[in-house]
């Protein structure tokens, strides 16, 4: 039996992405001695909100998701953030293996939402490994699954996530809407001679302000 253990040494933005995405660097160690011929590997990566503290404004956002802080102990539960797979090539002793992970950036996503609403510090991630582990003893093949019982932490910096981010998207962010609603948009975009999204929603909100007692 192959026994394999997962370490998460690094992730950091993508630099040539065509979207926001962030690379996610394992060290894949086999303490046996048995040679790998490859990994069929899967990685669900989970955030775990419990293990980081949280400022005012940040407890602000965060309640779309989590509710107000002092029901906290009962709501604060863990988001999944994506499920990645990649093959891992063939090797002995130890490998070091690179995931790709995209950023979404829709607000409707919950942990885009999480990731958003966070200003700095680190955002505390748990690695949970499954997939399947072909060798070859030079008689015959054979397949064996990781355990899933395989995992590993890491905190990732909110800075890093931020770099990805701000590589397409500098300083902005995203909200999906009906197409009515934005047909709606459009037409008061128009008729006000806004020139952009961000100046269309300004005038909107002022209105709404200026109509309040």
């Amino acid at each position: 039996m192959v026994e394999l253990v997962f370490d998460c040494t690094g992730i950091s933005a993508q630099q040539y992405s065509a979207a926001p995405a962030l690379e996610i660097a394992l060290r894949i160690s086999e303490i046996t001695g048995a040679k790998i011929d490859a990994i069929a590997l899967r990685c669900q990566v989970r955030i775990e909100p419990t293990r980081r503290t949280y400022t005012e404004a940040e407890a602000g956002r965060l309640y779309d998701l989590f509710g107000d802080a002092p029901r906290w102990p009962d709501t604060l539960k863990p988001l999944q953030a994506a499920t990645l797979s990649a093959m891992v090539p063939g090797f002995t002793g130890a490998t070091d293996a690179h995931i790709p992970m995209r950023c979404d950036c829709d607000l409707d996503v919950a942990f885009a939402k999480y990731f958003h609403a966070l200003d700095s510090g680190e955002i505390p991630l748990l690695l949970l490994f499954s997939g399947s582990v072909f060798t070859d003893d030079g008689h015959r093949l054979s397949v064996q699954q990781v355990p899933w019982s395989k995992e590993c932490t890491y905190r990732l910096p909110v800075s890093v996530w931020r770099e990805a981010v701000d590589r397409h998207f500098p300083g902005g962010g995203w909200i999906r809407v009906r197409r009515e609603t934005l047909d709606a948009l459009q037409r008061y975009k128009s008729a006000h001679a806004l020139t952009t999204w961000d100046a269309t929603l300004e005038a909107l909100i002022e209105h709404v302000r200026g109509q309040q007692p």
